[in-house]
């Protein structure tokens, strides 16, 4: 069917195009009655704005755009991101925005979306994930003028608002509850290397290590799925200096991680002790269940949605820095064997 048109409108109501402009519009012009008389019909006949036409007058297109730069497979075993948009839908549907959501190989694809994106009008704004070390989007970003937010360490995001919590002080928690119960080998199967978050988790890692006693403490970086985190978990197992706990930056590697030390008929937490950051239902159903990093996720994609609303609606430009995340003792942690 064709799509109603202002036209359209102005025929059934009897009135010029322009009437309807202003009717539709909230301009002055036209009288109260016949303003009620043609929102009718618009409502009536189905009529919607169309967006590249309100692109080209500078209206706003009351949406805000999220890419992803990640294998779409991913997306659908990773709780983290579907946690994350979940937070963020919550707050747009309150102030009826829309989300714009689009998935991509690599960085440089997710530029060419930004700049289609706002060339065209479609987006108020967007929220980075997936902070980088020298993250060529920022200055991209800054340079087209598009308001933008960035989860991430505000040390990355040049001109831009963070929304952020210091994950230092949560793995400072996990490595000393692990030292306390008396391990001096831990490893880290971490995620990829060029997030700057990655980068941080690593350099903080060695330094509380070294802090507490724990004398071995290897880092083996993957692409945070299962496969890449069992293969670690199984090149780290097989070591002649076999760790006595592994901490995960992620819960699917961790549950990987937990099925390949039972595979190798090692007794969690007896034999080896495991933490996953993030807690996650997986974490909870597997046996035993998963000592985790908690955080509120949900609160952080809200937290974001709120901070560029009001970049776009007043210029705030303000960073926020939410609760640190905790640690959440479970099943799968014990005193190591001496």
């Amino acid at each position: 069917m064709k799509r109603p048109t202002i036209a359209d409108i102005a025929k059934r109501a009897g009135v010029s195009k322009g009437a309807v402009s202003y009717a539709l519009n909230g301009l002055p012009g036209v009288s109260e009655e016949t303003r009620a008389r043609i929102q009718a019909i618009a409502q009536e006949i189905g009529w919607r704005p169309n967006v590249a036409a309100r692109s080209l007058s500078g209206a706003r297109a009351d949406a805000i755009g999220l890419v992803l730069c990640r294998p779409a497979r991913f997306l659908g075993v990773e709780p983290f991101f579907m946690e994350l948009i979940s937070g963020i839908e919550g707050e747009l549907a309150a102030s009826s925005c829309a989300l714009m959501l689009q998935v991509v190989p690599d960085h440089e694809a997710e530029i060419a979306v930004y700049r289609r994106w706002w060339g065209e009008g479609r987006v108020d704004g967007a929220i980075l994930v997936d902070l980088h070390d020298d993250d060529p989007r920022i200055p991209v970003v800054e340079q087209l003028g598009m308001p933008a937010v960035v989860t991430g360490h505000p040390s990355g995001t040049g001109s831009l608002p963070a929304v952020w919590s210091d994950e230092v002080v949560v793995l400072r928690e996990v490595i000393e509850y692990l030292a306390a119960l008396g391990h001096r080998h831990i490893a880290r199967v971490a995620g990829l290397p060029a997030l700057l978050h990655t980068r941080i988790r690593d350099e903080a890692f060695a330094e509380i290590c070294a802090e507490s006693g724990v004398t071995e403490h290897p880092i083996v970086h993957t692409d945070y799925t299962g496969e890449q985190g069992a293969r670690a978990t199984r090149r780290l197992l097989s070591s002649r200096a076999r760790p006595s706990a592994i901490v995960y930056d992620n819960d699917i590697m961790a549950v990987a991680g937990l099925s390949v030390a039972q595979e190798m008929r090692l007794d969690v937490p007896a034999e080896l002790s495991i933490v996953a950051w993030d807690d996650s239902p997986l974490s909870q159903v597997v046996r035993p269940s998963l000592t985790a990093v908690t955080r509120d996720i949900p609160a952080g994609g809200a937290h974001a949605a709120q901070t560029l609303l009001r970049l776009i609606e007043s210029g705030e430009t303000g960073s926020l820095e939410g609760p640190p995340a905790s640690l959440l003792p479970r099943g799968s942690t014990a005193p190591a064997r001496m």
